[in-house]
């Protein structure tokens, strides 16, 4: 299955007031394996940019001025998530800019929805997690995410560390095991994980079983069932 973890900035917060898109960023996923393929775009929106998301992300209007404008990278932006399900977390702002800006340049292009299936983490977080917090920091405190490298929003840098809070959301458990004290200290996050297993893959191990390892296992099976008196299902 492939998934593209996906985040936008804009000049401001609502598309009826004429603000558009500045950054888009993409991680894509591969059977919940990180692939490496990203797409990053910054976009010329052409207007000024609000004060309140100029805090936000750092982005001016000076540093856009020389960047393509939407209509320029939209076949970039379309072939590369075409036909994969988007993951984005607070999904209908995102979806609602990026049709914004296909409807500006004609009824041809369709919507995302019509190219992708969407999956919207933060409404994913409210069911797992009713009445608590479920932002992106949230989300990287309680699964164990590493985000304090973040200062401004990126778009690029935000779908990244979604990702790994999607990972480790579905992932079943926020860590893979116990440390020796019973904590789970130092044991790195479901996400990491599954990155060092992708990356690692050529180098495990693989251990045999040895046949004075058996014959223990089967002693304590025969054991287990005297005490029980029923022969053991591991046994038939």
């Amino acid at each position: 299955m492939r998934q593209i973890v996906l985040d936008t900035e804009t000049t401001g917060l609502d598309t009826s007031a004429g603000h558009r898109i500045i950054e888009i960023g993409c991680v894509e996923l591969e059977n919940r394996r990180l692939t490496g393929n990203t797409l990053h775009l910054y976009i010329n929106p052409q207007r000024d940019i609000d004060d309140g998301a100029l805090q936000v992300h750092g982005i001016t209007r000076e540093f856009l001025s020389d960047k393509p404008t939407f209509e320029q990278i939209a076949e970039q932006f379309l072939t590369f998530v075409e036909g994969a399900e988007l993951v984005i977390h607070n999904a209908p702002f995102d979806i609602g800019f990026l049709n914004h800006e296909l409807r500006l340049m004609g009824p041809h292009l369709g919507t995302v929805e019509k190219r992708c299936r969407v999956l919207d983490t933060l409404k994913m977080a409210r069911e797992l997690h009713p009445g608590q917090k479920n932002s992106l920091d949230a989300l990287c405190r309680r699964y164990h995410v590493d985000n304090t490298h973040r200062e401004l929003h990126g778009a690029l840098l935000d779908a990244e560390i979604l990702a790994d809070v999607y990972l480790a959301m579905t992932g079943g458990q926020t860590r893979l095991s116990l440390g020796a004290d019973g904590s789970d200290q130092g044991r790195g996050t479901a996400a990491e994980a599954i990155r060092r297993l992708g990356a690692d893959r050529e180098s495990l191990h693989v251990v045999r079983t040895s046949g004075e390892d058996l014959q223990r296992h089967l002693a304590k099976l025969r054991s287990m069932s005297d005490m029980n008196g029923q022969q053991s299902l591991w046994e038939e």
